[in-house]
């Protein structure tokens, strides 16, 4: 077998499958893979055997759930070709495969046309100025209306996607319309698709437009460099067809890939940074074998018997076992040990790496989700500019079955958050919970199928707790004396202090003013210990208390009984008193949330916050017929949203939240808050 070693730069090409979930890219890769020789026989999704879809997670779902890398050889060309997951829970895998690429191949179902997520990750390779290729896939599916859906397809991403190829003979195969002149199709003439094609990508270079008005046409032949520049600028974002099951378009789609799509050094590379602030300057890799190292991380992959993968495309330089790189800022290189040519699970070693290549690094440990490799000098700070992607917002609490076995939940599931950057794991200080949060409940239904099922780990899950507050909206004061006497040396301590409430924010604040002596300077640390004992413990509802200050004035100690036990209970009493007059309140976090969704369902979304106890404070249009809307809304009132948002929308919206502030909870919540809380032992 050839490897990337063997081949030149020219003669690479990278393209990622993206696109919505049932547009059939795992088939479509295999059949890709099959075509190519690169298999003996197709597999299929339904049986569990795509060369893509190999984690038992996704066998079983039968859905792509991470990205997949896969290779293969046409027409002398070796082709790197990303399978990634079509449903929005799992965009974390799908948009780091465009870093890896020149092509995004955006895959649409024939029959369903185009989806939400075809949209987005439209906009999302447009945005990163990669060359787009369209790829009408089941063509052959009934009641699909293929004609309809290109008109479909001009109207909603621009007059520039012309097809390549057009579905003939009943959609049993296809017609080539770049370089062939003449014919029919199931659309009609070839030749008016030919002639639309010539005139867009000779439009961006003036002297084939002049051959082109004096000629009537230039050989599709020549057109290879103002082609390349017209996939680059977006002036030309070309339409196949092709059916995976079927074979049809199959092989010409090969083609294309092969003859016509961008290698390395024809593509828009990613944008590099060097620097670690604002003052940061661009860095332009160059597709040159021979110059400094400069490769990224696009995918990690932990796996309990393989170990630590790290999936890398190299931009420039050339990486072998035994090369010395660092990585992103890191001070301390590391060894590469072995390098892999990946086809799904399977793994070929690679003598070196060149620009183009997509390899998988075996067994280092610092290698990290977007982390920059270079081996550039060591006060160097390489990283790519930052991909923007969802918030997590969807959470949930684990705790593991086996007690003592808390150090290890976080270490394992640690290492399912490294694999995907749409997932956040968080220790959470208010309710001490340990919470994992993703996209949507599938993702976190699939994570904790991983955690059973690859990593042997079973957990109790339960939501997370709101992380409600105490405070209090007055001055008051009180005063506590702890006595004990139970024969040899007592206990005493009295404490006279007053509360204050503080600005929402502020904290907590604690005052010594005694005077006189009334309570020894030894003493007061322990008070303060006994007031922070009921902040944490919380006074009406079992919540922390917060923006209060404490005002310690007087008090009283005795020379023989007096102790630091005496006084941490007497500061702890004194201060519960106080606050329990004046007149304390349960505090609820709001977040502040924005949503964007189509504006049809505008007064729906609405609607449904006012609903939540919400607030709408802004809307503003977007592009394509999308709206964004901001407003802030209880947390507590969230529990459910994603859910009821994919109602309202037809699985079209999205939102993202952080926390805005906290505010009083309505009295009715309060009281039911309250009732529920069990006061702890005095003892």
């Amino acid at each position: 077998m050839s490897t990337d070693a063997d081949a030149s730069i020219e003669t690479l090409r990278t393209l990622a499958l993206v696109g919505a979930s049932g547009s059939g890219k795992t088939s479509l890769a295999e059949a890709l893979l099959h075509a190519s020789g690169a298999i003996g026989a197709m597999g299929s999704v339904e049986r569990g055997s795509t060369v893509s879809d190999h984690d038992p997670t996704e066998i079983k779902a039968q859905h792509s759930l991470q990205a997949s890398v896969l290779h293969l050889q046409h027409e002398g060309c070796r082709i790197h070709l990303i399978d990634t997951p079509g449903l929005l829970d799992f965009i974390g895998h799908s948009l780091p495969a465009l870093e890896a690429v020149e092509t995004a191949a955006i895959v649409i179902n024939a029959a369903t046309g185009i989806e939400p997520m075809t949209r987005r990750m439209m906009e999302q390779a447009a945005e990163r100025q990669l060359d787009r290729l369209i790829v009408v896939n089941k063509i052959d599916a009934e009641g699909a209306d293929l004609a309809g859906l290109l008109a479909d397809i001009q109207a909603v991403f621009g007059k520039a996607c012309l097809p390549l190829n057009l579905p003939d003979a009943g959609a049993s195969r296809v017609a080539d319309c770049f370089y062939q002149r003449e014919g029919a199709s199931d659309f009609g003439a070839v030749a008016d698709a030919h002639r639309a094609l010539v005139e867009q990508v000779v439009e961006v270079d003036g002297a084939f437009v002049d051959r082109y008005l004096n000629e009537g046409d230039v050989d599709a032949s020549e057109l290879h460099a103002p082609l390349e520049q017209a996939l680059r600028e977006g002036h030309l974002v070309p339409v196949c067809f092709v059916s995976a099951r079927s074979g049809a378009g199959v092989k010409e789609l090969l083609d294309v890939i092969a003859k016509l799509l961008a290698n390395p050094s024809e593509g828009n590379p990613p944008d590099f940074l060097n620097g670690t602030d604002e003052t940061a300057t661009p860095l332009h890799a160059r597709p040159d074998a021979t110059a400094h190292v400069l490769a990224h991380v696009f995918k990690i992959s932990i796996d309990p018997y393989v170990g630590k993968l790290g999936f890398v495309r190299v931009h420039q330089g050339t990486i072998t076992p035994g090369s010395q790189l660092y990585v992103s800022e890191g001070r301390k290189p590391f060894k590469v040990g072995h390098l892999y040519l990946q086809q799904g699970k399977e793994h070929v070693e690679l003598p070196s790496a060149g620009p183009g290549a997509i390899c998988a690094i075996g067994k280092v440990d610092e290698l990290q989700f977007d982390a920059v490799l270079h081996d550039a000098a060591e006060d160097e700070a390489i990283r790519l500019k930052p991909m923007a992607y969802p918030v997590p917002v969807h959470g949930i609490a684990l705790t593991p079955k086996r007690r003592g076995d808390e150090q290890r939940l976080w270490e394992v599931v640690g290492k399912l958050v490294a694999e995907d950057p749409c997932l956040r794991l968080e220790r959470a200080a208010g309710t001490h919970e340990t919470i994992v949060r993703g996209l949507g409940e599938l993702h976190l239904r699939v994570l904790l199928e991983r955690l059973r099922e690859v990593h042997k780990f079973e957990v109790d899950t339960h939501p997370p707790r709101i992380a409600y507050r105490e405070t209090i909206t007055q001055n008051a004061a009180a005063q506590y004396r702890h006595k004990k006497q139970s024969g040899g040396a007592g206990q005493f301590g009295e404490v006279h202090l007053r509360v204050e409430p503080l600005a929402r924010g502020a904290g907590f604040e604690f005052v010594d003013q005694v005077k006189g002596g009334t309570i020894p300077g030894q003493f007061m640390p322990a008070v303060e210990k006994g007031v922070r004992e009921a902040l944490a413990e919380g006074v009406i509802a079992g919540y922390p208390v917060q923006d209060v200050r404490v005002i310690v004035h007087e008090g009283k100690h005795h020379p023989v009984d007096s102790k630091e036990v005496a006084f941490v209970t007497a500061g702890k009493k004194a201060f519960q008193a106080a606050m329990r007059e004046a007149r304390p309140v349960v505090l609820e976090p709001i977040a502040r949330l924005q949503i964007t969704a189509p504006e049809g369902a505008t007064g729906a979304i609405t609607g449904d916050l006012s609903a939540r106890r919400g607030i709408v404070s802004g809307t503003d249009s977007g592009r394509d017929g999308e709206l964004t809307i901001s407003g802030q809304v209880p947390l507590a009132e969230l529990a459910d949203y994603q859910s009821r948002l994919n109602a309202m929308t037809a699985g079209q919206g999205r939102y993202s939240l952080a926390l805005s502030h906290y505010a009083a909870v309505p009295p009715a919540v309060q009281q039911q808050l309250v009732s529920q809380y069990q006061q702890p032992s005095d003892e």
